[in-house]
């Protein structure tokens, strides 16, 4: 049997036995006796989700919490002069982050305006920019994590005492010539807290072309192996509540599993498509507040018209009804914050109740087009070669 056949097999009998493990929790006695399966099948236990309404955290340092989301341009660092390019970029980010905190240098660095904000989230790409750069070019432009870029913004984080979260593509030492779409959160003392790979790519819908970034889904098999799989949906579990960061789009079970396994903040990061009615509705199905932050108009981003990414109705904060708490009048660069009661929250929160035992049969017998590992054998050079390798998956047979 070769090895990738083995991989698949054991990656499907590793969830055919959580499944099995969660359809005896979910039919288990009222009295929470364990039963058998939930405490002998390969894997039960071994991802952190919620159970019979409680879930892992820590404690809080506060009672409530201020948010802030920055809608910001996009400038994508130009190769023929990439060194100043990404200083600039960076500049800018730092700048927003100031005006975030309501601390511009024009005011000696003094809050002179507005309160503290506890949470800063900007979206996908605030500093590289998106090009449809090949896969050399990516990795000249990937950041290492630390790195200069994350450790200024760790600076910021430090001084204001505050998270912030940002997204870039990232160099891994552990996956050579990758280039992973990567969501970073610092935290207050300006180290990294948290890095959250992309979980998975949309595939079939960029025309002859495909995403060439990892993700979890394009390398699931090695990825389980080397970081188990609590680690892919990770949730950052800190003293101003849990975080989940994501930049999929249009994936609301996604969402749902996220905040199954905890997620009380939820951020959705897509560069290229603001997330404000997802982020509405993501909300409110899962009780839970939700940051949909997206991009500014970009009148200097290098091929793209300046109204790229821009639909959507803009960046939004939402609480667990729905309810919008703040939201960007328009489509240029701006700021917005909102006020979380994350102390009460966390007391009255009611996890979302699904019926595994009527949806887990589903799920076990479905098969997606597209399978997991695409990028296993072969790594995309270019756009049109990622695009190749979808077109080619999308005439397999199923289970192929």
């Amino acid at each position: 049997m070769s090895k990738k056949t083995s991989s698949k097999i054991d990656r499907r009998a590793l969830l055919t036995g959580v499944a099995a493990a969660s359809v005896a929790a979910a039919t288990a006695n009222a009295d929470n006796t364990p039963s058998p399966a939930a405490s002998n099948a390969p894997g039960a236990g071994s991802i952190a989700v919620a159970q019979r309404g409680s879930y892992e955290k820590v404690a809080l340092k506060q009672d409530f919490i201020n948010v802030a989301a920055i809608q910001s341009q996009l400038y994508s660092i130009d190769l023929r002069d990439k060194a100043a390019t990404n200083k600039r970029n960076l500049q800018r980010v730092l700048r927003l982050i100031d005006l975030a905190q309501n601390s511009p240098e024009e005011w000696n660095g003094e809050r002179r305006w507005g309160s503290k904000v506890d949470l800063i989230c900007m979206h996908e790409f605030p500093i590289q920019g998106f090009q449809p750069w090949t896969r050399k070019e990516l990795n000249q432009i990937a950041y290492e994590l630390p790195g200069l870029e994350s450790e200024a913004i760790g600076e910021r984080a430090k001084r204001y005492g505050c998270y912030i979260s940002f997204g870039c593509y990232a160099k891994e030492k552990d996956w050579p010539d990758h280039v992973i779409n990567m969501s970073v959160l610092v935290g207050p003392d300006g180290k990294i807290v948290s890095k959250q790979w992309k979980a998975r790519n949309i595939l079939g819908l960029f025309g002859d072309g495909a995403l060439i970034g990892t993700t979890v889904y394009d390398v699931l098999d090695r990825y389980v192996e080397m970081y188990g799989w609590d680690a892919v949906l990770p949730v950052a579990r800190t003293d101003i509540g849990n975080i989940a960061i994501t930049a999929v789009g249009a994936e609301p079970m996604l969402y749902t599993c996220l905040g199954l396994k905890g997620a009380e903040i939820l951020v959705l990061s897509v560069t290229g498509g603001s997330n404000a009615e997802s982020a509405i509705q993501t909300a409110r199905a899962n009780r839970l507040y939700t940051m949909g932050v997206g991009n500014a108009v970009s009148p200097n981003n290098i091929g793209f018209p300046e109204s790229s990414g821009t639909r959507d109705e803009g960046t939004v904060i939402v609480d667990p009804r729905g309810t919008v708490l703040a939201k960007t009048d328009n489509h240029h660069e701006d700021i917005i914050t909102a006020r979380i009661p994350i102390a009460d929250f966390r007391k009255t929160r009611r996890v979302q109740e699904l019926p595994m035992a009527l949806m887990l049969p589903v799920f076990q017998q479905y098969q997606p087009t597209f399978q997991p590992n695409a990028f296993m054998d072969k790594l995309p050079a270019t756009y049109q070669e990622a695009g190749e390798i979808v077109r080619k998956r999308m005439s397999m047979k199923s289970g192929s």
